[in-house]
């Protein structure tokens, strides 16, 4: 009687697979596609290649806890902390991130390091062309990691023109 079952088993799997061998096949358009990922769509809870977030003064917002770091199961967060000055503010807190490094051979996009952040300073970002030809080219620094400075702060240069051009922006 088992035999029979498994016979009849293995015949509704193989009438799946000739249905499906016939039907036309659903492609991405992933490399040509419009817009700025090109065809990629991407679900709400995605995870990318990470983002330090600055705050709305244009500030980094990494206090430079270590606490990301420390959450982090495959050690692939390196940071070193160093003292904000009144002549050079780069975080709004005490301390900044002097070097901010995430090595992506070892990152397994858990997301423990942006849960464990208390600013908010790390995201997952939507990036997802992380293949290179060079192991070392994965390890990304806080330069390519931050988010631009907001438009007000002159990250954006049409604004920055309009601005200069107006004499400046006018307050109450």
């Amino acid at each position: 009687m088992s035999v029979i079952k498994n016979i009849g088993a293995i015949a509704h799997g193989m009438s799946i697979t000739l249905k499906e061998m016939f039907q036309p096949t659903v492609v991405e358009n992933y490399p040509d596609g419009p817009g700025p990922t090109k065809g990629a769509v991407f679900q709400e809870r995605f995870r990318g290649m990470h983002v330090l977030q600055r705050d709305e003064n244009g500030l980094e917002k990494c206090v430079a806890c270590f606490l990301c770091a420390a959450a982090c199961p495959a050690n692939c967060i390196y940071i070193e902390a160093a003292e904000n000055t009144a002549e050079k503010r780069i975080s709004g807190a005490e301390r900044y991130a002097r070097v901010y490094n995430i090595d992506y051979n070892r990152c397994i996009f858990c997301g423990y390091c942006v849960e464990a952040c208390p600013t908010d300073a790390i995201t997952h970002g939507h990036g997802f062309e992380l293949a290179t030809f060079s192991a070392s080219a994965l390890v990304y620094r806080k330069e390519q990691m931050l988010a631009p400075a907001p438009a007000h702060m002159g990250a954006n240069q049409v604004f920055a023109q309009s601005e200069l051009e107006s004499g400046g922006v006018k307050g109450s």
